[in-house]
Parts: C-alpha cells; structure tokens; sequence
C-alpha cells in the first residue's frame, strides 16, 4: 500500500531569497514558494536569479517563454519507447504519466491548474508542454492497430485518456491512499489493453 507523504495539493507560501540561480531555475523556485503564475513577474525572476531584466530578454520573448522554458525543464527528459512491445512502450510512458523527478514538482503542479483553467495562455503554454508526449502514446497506439495487436476500431484519444487520467488523478490529487502506485501503471496499461486488444 502507498505510504503517505507530503500534501502535493497544497500551494506553499514561503518567500526566501536565494539569488544568484540559473533563471529558469529562479522561475521555478519562485513557483514552488508560492508565487502564482500572475504573480509571477520578470523583475522578482531577475532578482531571485541576480541578473538584470534585460540579460532575460535576450534569450527569452517574455514571461510566457520563460515559463514555457522552466516547466519543460521540471517535467525532464521525455521517455523514449523503445518500439519493440506496444505494452513495454505503454508502461514506459504511463508510468512517467505525473511522475517528476525534481521534487519542486509536487508543489508546482498542483497550483498551475488554476492558472491553466482561467488564462486561455496558459492553457496553450500547457498543451504545447503535454502534446509531444500524447504524441509519443499516439504512436504507439497507432503501430498496435498497424500490427494487428490492438482492434482497429478504438479510438485513440479516448484511449490515451483511460491510460493517463487514472495517473495523474493519483500521482497529483492522491485520490485514494489504498492504490500503490509503483504497481499503478501496470494495472492500468493490462486492464485498458484488455478492452482494446485485437480478438
């Protein structure tokens, strides 16, 4: 059974200041204290990270490609299927489904679904961070109906939402403390492959 650990839903509120981080670092740790993505500005970023204003806008367009920059940075590297098993694969990039690696993550997340449901920018900052990665299980999904393993009738979005809601309702809202999640995304992938699956 899952252990429980620290609340991954609450928006923490503290503010020190540590300057001198790389800047999309400073983004991110002025996240995780708490700033909203409003809130959040170039001039406190610039501070945190102890560079001027204009040292950011030379590489970065504004606050939306700064932001764009920073979460990519905190959801890592993208699995990579290895393309030898439509079940290896979907296990692969299930189990990544929510899963961060930088511990700021627990405490970003959960508070950048506001922002998310109220900026129709940051809806559009948020699907270009999640569609390569639906694009990867699109494939995937894709070369299963190709070779025959998976029926050809299923819809494939509808299919990646069984795969992928299951995760993240877990991993980010710990829906129920009885599900253990290093066993998660085995469940899930057999139980959705079992409906789908070629007869």
């Amino acid at each position: 059974r899952r252990t429980a650990g620290p609340s991954r839903t609450t928006c923490p509120t503290s503010t020190h200041n540590r300057p001198g981080r790389p800047v999309p670092e400073a983004t991110l740790d002025l996240l995780a204290e708490g700033s909203t993505v409003e809130a959040l500005s170039i001039e406190a970023i610039a501070t945190r990270a102890g560079v001027g204003k204009a040292t950011i806008y030379r590489r970065w367009a504004g606050k939306d490609a700064l932001l764009l920059d920073a979460l990519r940075r905190l959801k890592g590297i993208m699995p990579q299927p290895a393309g030898h098993s439509v079940r290896d694969d979907l296990l692969l990039l299930v189990g990544a489904v929510g899963q961060n690696v930088d511990p700021r993550a627990a405490k970003i997340m959960p508070c950048l679904v506001p922002a998310v449901n109220r900026s129709p920018d940051q809806y559009q900052l948020y699907q270009t961070i999640i569609e390569p990665r639906r694009q990867l299980m699109r494939e995937v999904l894709r070369r299963g109906i190709d070779e025959g393993l998976l029926r050809p009738d299923i819809d494939v979005e509808v299919t990646m939402a069984l795969l992928t809601g299951p995760m993240l309702i877990q991993r980010v809202l710990q829906w129920n403390p009885e599900l253990d999640e290093r066993n998660l995304p085995t469940q899930v992938v057999d139980g959705v492959l079992d409906g789908i699956r070629a007869r």
